[in-house]
This record gives structure tokens, C-alpha cells and sequence, in this order.
């Protein structure tokens, strides 16, 4: 079975060497061929429509000012306008068609992305950073939309500039063409040299500002825990230390791009002036003409601007190849839980559980066992307690039957079928989670209730709340069922969450029920409308309750007593009383009084 090792599981794979990594995030432009069509045929259009402006100066030089025939002024003037608005066109269909490419591109691997990070299974989060990952969705893929709905255009644009240009050059005056090329791989090699390092810093980069937005929403999902232990001023400063490592390693890669820039354009405009002084002699000498001049000047401007620009763009390219391996890193990292190529079909639902001789060590703890030759049968409609000191095992129980992890050896069965050999989704459908600390979403009671059936309708969703005990508080919101909880359900008191919690498990309708210390953390009040409503949601099902607090369970038809993920005895209460030293100590430490009273 695929294992992850911290800290950064799949997300630490040997990098890419140059801008090549940006072909997978192109490859997201295949459904739109069309498009890019017509956007390639724009941006010839219009670098085609641009260099011939300077056979148009060589017309204007050569015939409008010499004044031997003055019509033809104004015909090189119109034939210049009429090439300057061939190109606004062009420029204008190229510009809307790259951009909406580069949108289109960027919502499609957004969308893909996550889609991916949705199926990973949970060993994959017990050892990376949900702010590492929020980084990449939505920093990453912002900075590949300007590369694709921009800079790639740019590169494209000034590379066919920058070739139409050489060859117009070798075509009006080869001589002062070879002067030019002399000083070709005097700008080559530092856009090869210095790119390539702009490439590995502006990797660093991306990382170390996934740093800063990892420690700022871890903080911010504990600010009330921050503040409690007055840690403001601690966070402040790691806060502080991350932005200013942040901006250390940019100003590295701004410093290395912004060398490479002046490095370029010194050399580059360096060569024009060699060109316009060998130039000036021949036009003196009768060699050339002023327009032949002008005309090659044009094109060796426009060759030394799409230089420039290229080498600017490398630097951009670079940038978002580390964006792109991040990305691709994501999208090629597997679950380690996979559906089978042919699933067994699950039979009609009864709640037979079985758990036959498993082992199981989590991926971030290989050398500790959670769970150690673990056999346990439940029949349908039976509750089953799960009891035991912290780290016993029990809530690796519940991870293992929603198949969010595969047991190390042993099966986990389902109305007869090994969990393995079917479809993870038809699975979890059976099961209803009620866990501890109940999720709330920023949504309202409405949609909190239905997330546990999508389709579900609005009289549904009151039945479930009144099974809950919900209803009644849900319509005394400001808006009833319309009502907007707030984030996590900050607008809740913890007995509130619970029973819409509660709601969202009856309207699931599940035929096995988990209970994951659904009542540990309500005082007195709560805690008895929760239990009512979790009575109402219990009946019929077969349902698994994990619990610290005995009292909630001494009437299960069974109890588990586990101890370092092994079964350490079964039966009721007080036949454990008398037999189970564990569980009489765990009920005298409780109840306060001797086992043997416990008992009696």
C-alpha cells in the first residue's frame, strides 16, 4: 500500500530543469484548439503586418523625401496608417482570444486540482499543510494564468518579431546583418545561465510564500486559542519571519531577472549603435541608400525590443515553470485508496459489520500499531460501545470502516463483502458520521442539514431537524432555515451544531451509524436533547458509539473494552465490571465509587 513521509508526502519530487514542466499545464489548451487557431493566426497577422512598416519607412525615405515625386508622400503615409490599423486589429483579436485561453486554462486546472486534492485519501493530509496546498490552488495557478493569458502570447509574438526581423535584415543589407549576429551569443548565454537559476529561486519562492499563508490560516483557524494564551505577539513575529524570508528569496530572483534585463539591453542597444555607425559610412560612400538605412534600423529595433522582451519573458517563464511543477506535483500525486478495477456490487442493506484479524499502522506512525489482530462482529441493529484510554484505537475503527484508510493485513466486511473489493463511494454512502466536534459550514441550516443528501427536499430536511430537537432553535434565527451560521458555526452554541449534525445523519438515512463522542463536550441540558435525538436516529440501525464517558453507554447491547488497539474484553456492563480490571477502573475513575458497588 502507497505510504506518504513527512513532511511534504508527493509534493517533494526531483524537480525539472527548465521550462518544460510547463507543457502538462499547456496541455490544458487541447480542447480549445480552435482557439488557439485563430490566436496564432492573429499574432502572425500582426508581427507580419508590423514588419512591413519598415519597408514602408524605406518608401517614405527613399521616394516622399527626396522630393522628386511628392504624390508618393502621401502614399507612403496611407500605406503606413493602413498597416498600423491592420495591426490595431489583429492585436485586438489576439489580445481577447489569448486572454480568455489563459482564463479558460487556469479555471480548468483550478477545477482539475482540486478535484484531485477531493479523492486524496486522509494519510495524505496527516502530513501536509492545508495552507501548502491552498497556495498552490490559487497563488500558483494565478500566476500560470498571466503566463498563459499573456506571457506565452508575448514570447510567441516577439520570437516571430525577432526571426521575420533577421531575415528582413539579411534581405536589405546582409553585411550590416553578419555585424549583428556577431552579437548573438553575447545575449543567448546569460538568458540561458541566469534563467535557469531564476527558474530554481522562483520555485523557492512560491514555497516560502506557501509558508506564510500555512502558518497564517493555521493561526487564524485558532485565533481563539491564540488569544486565550495572549500569543499574539509570538504569532506577529513567526508571522514576520515567514513574510521577511518571503521577501529575501524574491528579492534574490528580482535582483537576478533585473541583471538579466540590463545585461540584454546594453548589449543589445550596444549593437545598434555598432549598426547605425557601419551604416552611416556606407550610406556616406554611396554603398546604400537613407531608406535602405532606415529600413534595416527599423528592423534591428524591433529584433533588439523582441530580445529584450523574450529575455524578460524567459525570466516570467521561468517563474511559472516552479508554479507548474507545484501544480503537477498535485496532480499526479494518487490516492492511496482506489477503487478496484471491477467493484463487487454491495447486496441490500442490512448493517452486518465484521472486522477480521486486522493490523494497521498509521502512515505518519509506521513503528506504532493502531490497530493489532482486531476481530470484532456486529449484527444489524445492534449498538456497540467502543471504550478505552486515549490511543486505544477506536477512532481508527471508524477510519477504517469509511475506508479512508486499508488495514496493513486482515478485511474489513460489509454485508458480506470485503470493504476492499468494492467502491469506496457506495461504501461511505451505508455509513452516517456524528463526530465530536460537529462540522458546521459557512452556509445556512438549509444547506448544513442537506450536505447529508444533496437532492434532498425542504420538508425532508424539517423532518430530519424535528428528529433532531433542531427545530425549534433553527426557527428562532433571524431568518429560520434561510439563516446564515457563520463560519464553523460560530452562531451556534456547541449543543446547537451538534443536533444539526445530528439532522444532517437522520436525512442520510444510513444503515450503520458512527457516533464519535457525540456528547463529551455538552453540559447537562444539551447533552440530554442529544441523547433524545440521537435515541430517535439509533433505532433500526446498527450503530458503532465511541465513548470516554461511560455513563452514555452502559445500556449498548454490547461494549468493547481496547487498550493499545487490541480488544481487551466484550460483553456487557457489568458482566465487565466484575471481569475487565480496565474497565472497572476506567468506571470507578468516573462514577467515583468501588467496581465492586459499580457492579452491584
Amino acid at each position: 500500500m502507497a505510504r506518504y513521509s513527512a513532511p511534504n508526502p508527493g509534493l517533494d519530487r526531483p524537480k525539472g530543469k527548465d521550462i518544460r514542466a510547463l507543457r502538462r499545464a499547456l496541455g490544458f489548451l487541447r480542447p480549445y484548439r480552435l482557439r488557439v487557431f485563430f490566436a496564432l493566426i492573429a499574432l502572425t497577422f500582426t508581427a507580419g503586418a508590423g514588419l512591413s512598416i519598415g519597408q514602408g519607412l524605406r518608401l517614405l525615405v527613399d521616394r516622399g523625401f527626396s522630393g522628386e515625386d511628392p504624390s508618393a508622400l502621401n502614399q507612403a503615409l496611407l500605406i503606413l496608417m493602413g498597416i498600423g490599423a491592420a495591426v490595431a486589429i489583429g492585436s485586438f483579436i489576439r489580445f481577447y482570444l489569448v486572454t480568455w485561453l489563459g482564463e479558460r486554462v487556469v479555471a480548468d486546472l483550478r477545477n482539475a486540482v482540486f478535484d484531485r486534492i477531493l479523492r486524496l485519501d486522509p494519510g495524505f493530509f496527516e502530513v501536509t499543510k492545508t495552507g501548502e496546498i491552498l497556495s498552490r490552488l490559487t497563488t500558483d495557478t494565478t500566476l500560470l494564468q498571466s503566463v498563459v493569458g499573456s506571457s506565452v502570447s508575448m514570447a510567441l509574438r516577439n520570437v516571430l518579431l525577432m526571426l521575420g526581423g533577421l531575415i528582413m535584415m539579411a534581405v536589405t543589407n546582409l553585411k550590416l546583418t553578419l555585424v549583428a549576429l556577431l552579437l548573438v551569443p553575447i545575449v543567448v548565454v546569460p538568458i540561458l545561465y541566469i534563467g535557469r537559476k531564476v527558474r530554481v529561486l522562483s520555485r523557492q519562492s512560491q514555497d516560502r510564500v506557501a509558508d506564510v499563508g500555512a502558518f497564517a490560516e493555521e493561526s487564524l483557524n485558532a485565533i481563539r486559542t491564540v488569544q486565550a494564551f495572549t500569543h499574539e505577539d509570538r504569532d506577529r513575529t513567526r508571522f514576520g519571519d515567514e513574510v521577511a524570508d518571503a521577501f529575501e528569496t524574491a528579492l534574490v530572483r528580482t535582483r537576478l531577472r533585473g541583471v538579466l534585463s540590463a545585461t540584454v539591453t546594453l548589449v543589445v542597444f550596444s549593437g545598434v549603435g555598432a549598426i547605425l555607425w557601419v551604416g552611416g559610412g556606407d550610406v556616406m560612400d554611396g554603398v546604400i541608400t537613407g531608406g535602405e538605412l532606415t529600413a534595416f534600423l527599423f528592423y534591428a529595433i524591433i529584433v533588439a525590443f523582441s530580445v529584450g522582451i523574450v529575455s524578460e519573458v524567459y525570466g516570467e517563464l521561468q517563474r511559472a515553470a516552479g508554479a507548474t511543477e507545484r501544480l503537477i506535483e498535485l496532480l499526479q500525486t494518487d490516492s492511496a485508496i482506489q477503487p478496484p478495477e471491477n467493484p463487487v456490487a454491495l447486496p441490500a442493506p442490512e448493517g452486518r459489520l465484521e472486522f477480521r484479524h486486522v493490523d494497521f499502522h498509521y502512515p505518519s506512525r509506521p513503528d506504532s500499531a493502531a490497530l493489532s489482530d482486531f476481530t470484532l462482529s456486529v449484527a444489524p441493529g445492534e449498538t456497540v460501545a467502543l471504550v478505552g484510554p486515549s490511543g486505544a484505537g477506536k477512532s481508527t475503527v471508524f477510519q477504517l470502516l469509511l475506508r479512508f484508510y486499508d488495514p496493513d493485513s486482515g478485511a474489513v466486511m460489509l454485508d458480506g463483502v470485503d470493504i476492499a473489493d468494492a467502491d469506496p463511494i457506495a461504501v461511505r454512502q451505508r455509513t452516517a458520521l456524528v463526530p465530536q466536534e460537529p462540522v458546521i459550514f459557512g452556509s445556512s441550516a438549509f444547506e448544513n442539514i442537506r450536505y447529508g443528501a444533496p437532492d434532498a427536499e425542504d420538508s425532508a430536511i424539517r423532518a430530519a431537524a424535528a428528529d433532531a430537537m433542531a427545530e425549534g432553535f433553527i426557527q428562532d434565527l433571524p431568518e429560520g432555515y434561510d439563516t446564515y451560521l457563520g463560519e464553523k458555526g460560530v452562531r451556534l452554541s456547541g449543543g446547537q451544531r451538534q443536533r444539526i449534525s445530528i439532522a444532517r445523519a437522520i436525512l442520510r438515512d444510513p444503515s450503520i451509524l458512527l457516533l464519535d463522542e457525540a456528547t463529551s463536550a455538552l453540559d447537562a441540558e444539551n447533552e440530554r436533547l442529544v441523547q433524545e435525538a440521537l435515541a430517535r436516529l439509533m433505532k433500526g440501525r446498527t450503530t458503532l458509539v465511541i465513548a470516554h464517558r461511560l455513563a452514555t453507554v452502559v445500556n449498548a447491547d454490547r461494549i468493547v473494552v481496547m487498550d493499545e488497539g487490541r480488544i481487551q474484553a466484550i460483553g456487557a456492563h457489568a458482566e465487565l465490571m466484575e471481569r475487565s480490571p480496565l474497565y472497572a477502573n476506567l468506571a470507578e475513575l468516573q462514577f467515583n465509587q468501588p467496581a465492586l458497588n459499580a457492579a452491584e
